[in-house]
């Protein structure tokens, strides 16, 4: 494995270099301080709001004697059971995602539903100040719980979870993404935030939620805490895994928006790095699992018997009208709504990345300062919501009015708040409420005269501001909600300033609104098409929402990126992007290889293999032969880290360098060599040897993947990349071009492709002339 070391610079710098490197400031990552100078396997990055060290995921299969004999001894029925059991996996995990989502949002809308309502009765009876004591407290205690847990439990549900299970699915693994108590604190902490009035949204956490749940399936529970089955041996690897977690996303998606196709095609279009149509349909299929539990739980909610839910639980805005009808007017509109959605996605990207950047000083600390910043949001949070609705002036109810006006209690259009009766305070309607309702009553129709323009622009600057410094809290926190009441509120205040121009009612413009901010933010298209369809069950938005989603997409391209790869590579995430950078094909990857090199024999000293595992972070090294073994030095194969500590502890040792041949068969088994559960990773230092054992021998051919992929030293950087990325390696061998000396010359793994590090070692491409397309390209690619 190589340790690279980046070229110290003595040499003074320019103005234009100073200008890069103040660039450089607000856009490197989170934690430089922490990056360790040598290119070592385990690199650094913020998992949740802890530092964590991280690795990469072998997604390429280890094609030893071991698990080519395993292959061969499995019959028809066992090829069989593989597959059911792929199929009977995503069947139990639309059951469990679709249960777990209907259980939060259950809870979700009895808790919040519950404090809305005793603050209601309250102000009912002028008790005013009392109202906002039991308001404040309650969103108080919720968040400091929710805080409280992700601190001390599980940090890595803090956030949205879409940025890690993103980095894991293209080859990252961090501890703590998709563990149990994870998944455990991800639940509760999502129904606590979410209730406690914070804006932030439930969408991302659910489907963090689901790649948990896919996870622990797939590795047979988890062994800590005694849950495990070992039938579910087929899946001991990180391929599968991939697949399942895949799965499980989709499966959150769908079920925080009874979206199921939409929830596949985020999947595809945002999470997976790879894909393929058998992955398709079983995503498809555990998506359509969650649709019809959750029809079926829903109607049991009709009748009355969840509590405060009602029809408000799981998202669903209707916004159907027969009548609509599109004209050439109406369009300048639409398009003004894309530019607009696109400017000000770019600009709450930017904001949010700065915002996550000032909270990772902070958080870094002390656990203290992580909860008190949560629990100023909260207080702040509070204020505006309470406060602000005394601002707006109360207005008549109208005589047409199809529901009951003043509202009493808990969701509806016209929140009485303190107003006289006969009227309503149409910013209390939107900001005294639950996200769930606000949007719903921004999406409502026949709603054009409801509010005033001064109400739609103060609640949608407090969306925008509460959004972002709400999302960095020590809480499970999602974006999607935000974001779309966000977009909705400016959406119909541009159908307000349009109204005499258009034949669009305010709420279509909500909804079209919506759209242009989620594709400004997140930069999806089809995705984001299917599930706002889905949302507001109304096909006749689809050309209007396409035109929106691709003009506010191309126009916030032209600034930044989306903003889930912002926090990725702002938390370090090594993420591997399908686009090369441009001047990575002026390189070789000799180029970005350094030695030392730690090379294992195939017949090696057990002495040897211990102080290599000790003395290295390495997780996988090649194996060569040499004479007499063979007749000039020749590259055997690739053996990893794992596999070399199961040897050990099996002890299985040769007193000379003999070939053990198909006695390694009667003392191990492929079960032995399969990828282990989350936390049972196996230590050098739990392993005890006598030193007669360190001066025996390990015959390592037949656990040794004697088919590893190489590239050849004069191959570009950029197709190496492209090849690393499209196969899912973790290691990628480099021979040489000659056959004279060493056969390899050595190892590259993910970190050796990051920009950072090519252009730490290679500082002259920095300004380069190819320093205007390198930043250039990239986002002109993403458009198409």
């Amino acid at each position: 494995m190589s340790e690279n070391v980046p070229p110290v610079q003595t040499q003074s710098q320019d103005p234009d270099q100073e200008h890069d490197h103040d660039h450089e400031a607000l856009t490197s990552p989170l934690l430089p301080h922490y990056q360790r100078a040598s290119n070592s396997t385990s690199q650094l990055a913020i998992v949740g709001v802890n530092v964590c060290p991280i690795e990469s995921l072998d997604y390429e299969i280890a094609e030893n004697d071991f698990y080519k004999q395993d292959w061969r001894a499995r019959d028809k029925i066992q090829n069989f059971q593989y597959i059911f059991m792929k199929w009977l996996l995503c069947f139990l995990i639309g059951c469990i995602v679709s249960v777990v989502g209907f259980c939060n949002n259950l809870a979700v809308e009895n808790i919040a539903g519950v404090k809305f309502v005793v603050t209601s009765n309250m102000m009912l009876t002028g008790r005013y100040e009392m109202a906002f004591l039991v308001f404040f407290l309650s969103n108080l205690v919720l968040t400091l719980f929710a805080a409280i847990i992700t601190t001390f439990i599980s940090p890595a549900a803090a956030g949205s979870g879409i940025p890690e299970v993103k980095a894991y699915l293209n080859g990252v693994d961090a501890p703590g993404i998709i563990s149990l108590r994870t998944l455990i604190v991800k639940i509760i902490g999502s129904i606590s935030a979410v209730s406690s009035s914070l804006l932030v949204g439930k969408a991302g956490p659910m489907m963090h939620i689901g790649a948990c749940i896919a996870s622990l399936l797939g590795q047979g529970g988890s062994r800590r805490y005694g849950l495990t089955w070992k039938w579910i041996r087929f899946f001991k690897n990180d391929r599968d895994r991939r697949d399942l977690v895949t799965c499980g996303s989709a499966a959150g998606i769908a079920a925080a928006f009874r979206a199921p196709v939409g929830g596949v095609l985020f999947a595809l279009e945002e999470m997976a790095s790879w894909w393929t149509s058998g992955l398709l349909w079983r995503a498809f299929f555990t998506t359509a699992v969650v649709a019809i539990i959750l029809r079926a739980l829903i109607d049991v909610c009709l009748s009355g018997k969840c509590g405060l839910f009602g029809k408000g639980g799981l998202i669903m805005f209707d916004v159907y009208s027969a009548n609509i009808s599109y004209h050439m007017a109406d369009v300048p509109p639409v398009l003004l709504l894309g530019v607009v959605g696109g400017i000000l996605g770019s600009l709450y990207n930017f904001l949010l990345d700065k915002v996550l950047r000032v909270y990772a000083i902070i958080n870094k600390k002390s656990v203290s300062y992580k909860i008190f910043i949560a629990c100023t949001i909260s207080i702040f949070t509070s204020c505006l919501l309470f406060g602000l609705p005394w601002l707006a002036s109360c207005q008549p109810c109208p005589l047409d009015s199809t529901e009951d006006c003043p509202t009493i209690g808990r969701s509806g259009n016209y929140k009485k708040f303190q107003c006289p009766p006969g009227h309503y305070n149409d910013l209390a309607s939107l900001i005294f409420n639950t996200n769930d309702d606000a949007i719903r009553n921004l999406f409502s129709k026949n709603t054009d005269a409801e509010f005033q323009h001064s109400t739609m622009l103060i609640f949608f600057v407090t969306c925008f501001i509460l959004s972002i410094i709400s999302y960095g809290v020590v809480a499970p926190a999602g974006l999607f909600v935000p974001v779309i009441v966000t977009g909705a509120s400016y959406g119909r205040f541009v159908g307000m300033l349009f109204s005499s121009h258009t034949n669009l009612n305010h709420g279509l413009f909500a909804v079209l609104g919506a759209a242009s901010f989620l594709g400004g933010s997140m930069r999806m298209t089809v995705s984001l098409c299917v599930i706002i369809l889905e949302l507001t069950n109304n096909l006749l938005l689809l050309p209007m929402i396409m035109i929106v989603l691709l003009v506010s997409k191309t126009v916030a391209d032209a600034f930044n990126g989306n903003i889930y790869d912002l926090i990725m590579k702002a938390k370090g995430f090594p993420y591997l992007e399908v686009h090369v950078e441009p001047y990575m094909r002026q390189l070789t990857v000799a180029d970005v290889v350094t030695g030392p090199l730690q090379v294992c024999h195939g017949n090696e000293k057990v002495g040897n293999i211990v102080h290599i595992l000790k003395t290295t972070n390495h997780q996988g090294f090649p194996v060569i032969d040499e004479p007499p073994h063979s007749e000039s030095p020749v590259l055997y194969g690739l053996i990893l880290r794992a596999h070399l500590i199961t040897l050990l502890k099996k002890r299985v040792f040769l007193r000379t360098p003999v070939r053990i041949g198909s006695d390694a068969f009667r003392h191990f088994s492929a079960d032995e060599f399969a990828k282990k559960g989350l936390g049972n990773v196996d230590k050098i230092e739990d392993i005890k040897l006598t030193e007669e054992e360190m001066e025996m021998f390990l015959d390592l051919h037949p656990f040794t993947n004697a088919s590893p992929y190489t590239v050849v030293e004069t191959m570009s950087l950029a197709k190496a990349s492209t090849l690393f990325r499209e196969v899912g390696l973790r290691h990628l061998l480099v021979i040489p071009k000659r056959t004279t000396g060493s056969p390899v010359v050595g190892i590259l793994t993910r970190h050796d492709f990051m920009p950072e590090h090519v252009l730490g070692l290679h500082p002259l491409l920095v300004n380069s002339k190819w320093k205007p397309l390198r930043i250039a390209l990239p986002r002109f690619l993403k458009i198409f």
